[in-house]
């Protein structure tokens, strides 16, 4: 195992009805920005459980973040965070409303001349606004991280930041605030953080049983539930918490310790969605078993280990189980009704060229040297 560092200060509410403890959580006499999306929380509920919650707090509202958050939106947020003096950040919502409010914190006290630098440049982030969470979506993980991924709609660029200081300060996890989602959402989640895990996981033995073990439990976890919130036309609770804990256990940072991680098909993912709008995780659901194919010998001994271990594969030539490993993740995400070809969503040999170049012209993919930027065309090309 490698060595590392760890550090994860957000404190999880977890379960019904823990949105009405908000207020033992912010402090007394903050001046709060409530961060969301296209105004569903208005209509199931959440909302008003979050204004009561907070009924003695001065409140400004910012609606309007979009899935995968544009830079342009979020810098409106920005200024009125400084004209206002908001000191308390509160995003309410899945991922992009967390991810974006995360840039809102990171740009608000940034002293250079362009924020988009925090993701174009890596700048430095050294002051940011405190924030919490109330989590309404499984799937990012970003309710327990410090990172988010950010659009710039203007050059249409899809890019990752991170730091420390944006971990939230706790975050309201009740299961119940997922059952008004349409089934899309859902599904997208399910794969979300499935990949999450196999872009922490699938790379290159380490000795880390711990983290190994830690994986599994949480793919089979997915494949098991995953299915189910399909199954049923009324939402079920333990189904929903199942996956809401999954999605936060799959990035909170924990598996990843000591391991080698990857991140390359996120990378080429958020180049599809950035140029063509496909949702995050069907981008996901497309590139992994490309890219899975791509590297099967390089890679060969996690992919053993995962087609024994997660889908109980053990006859056959290694090639064979290797080969069948990679058609059954494919297959679960076919299952929960994920289109995972490039042609399903209308994306050409051009798009290709197109995105091949930004990573040549860029000079890296993922965190991997074993997946080049030559290399992108060819996995693409593979799920035409």
């Amino acid at each position: 195992m490698e060595n590392f560092d760890f550090y994860n200060p957000v404190k999880i509410l977890f379960g019904k009805g823990k949105i009405a403890e908000l207020g033992k959580h912010i402090p007394k006499g903050a001046k709060i920005l409530m961060t969301y999306g296209g105004g569903s929380i208005k209509k199931n509920g959440v909302y008003d459980q979050v204004m009561d919650a907070l009924k003695d707090y001065s409140i400004t509202e910012f609606g309007g973040i979009e899935p995968n958050p544009h830079f342009e939106t979020l810098m409106k947020a920005v200024e009125i965070v400084r004209n206002e003096g908001i000191d308390f950040l509160l995003p309410v919502g899945g991922g992009s409303v967390l991810d974006g409010t995360k840039f809102i914190a990171a740009a608000v006290h940034y002293e250079g001349d362009d924020e988009w630098d925090i993701l174009a440049k890596r700048a430095e982030i050294n002051k940011a606004v405190d924030l919490g969470a109330v989590l309404t979506l499984a799937a990012t993980g970003s309710e327990m991280n410090s990172g988010g991924v950010i659009t710039k709609a203007a050059t249409q660029e899809k890019l990752a930041f991170g730091n420390p200081l944006l971990f939230p300060k706790f975050s309201v996890l009740d299961p119940e605030t997922t059952y008004s989602l349409p089934m899309r959402q859902i599904t997208n989640g399910i794969v979300d953080a499935y990949v999450h895990v196999m872009e922490q996981y699938l790379t290159y033995p380490v000795n880390s049983p711990v983290q190994d073990r830690f994986s599994e439990g949480l793919l089979l976890t997915l494949i098991e539930e995953g299915p189910k919130a399909l199954a049923t036309e009324t939402p079920d609770y333990e189904n929903r918490a199942n996956l809401m804990w999954a999605a936060t256990m799959a990035l909170n940072g924990l598996i990843g310790m000591g391991v080698k991680s990857d991140w390359a098909t996120h990378m080429i993912g958020h180049e599809l969605t950035a140029f063509h709008g496909i949702d995050h995780a069907v981008t996901l659901a497309i590139v992994l078993p490309g890219l899975l194919n791509k590297l099967k010998e390089e890679r060969g001994e996690k992919l053993l280990q995962y087609a024994e271990r997660v889908w109980n594969i053990t006859e056959g030539t290694e090639e064979e189980r290797k080969m069948l490993a990679i058609q059954k993740t494919e297959e679960f995400f076919q299952s929960v009704g994920i289109a995972t070809r490039l042609g399903d969503h209308s994306v050409g040999q051009d798009s290709i060229d197109t995105i091949s170049k930004r990573f040549i012209d860029r000079g890296y993919v993922g965190m991997l040297p074993d997946v080049a930027a030559a290399d992108v065309a060819e996995i693409l090309e593979s799920r035409l």
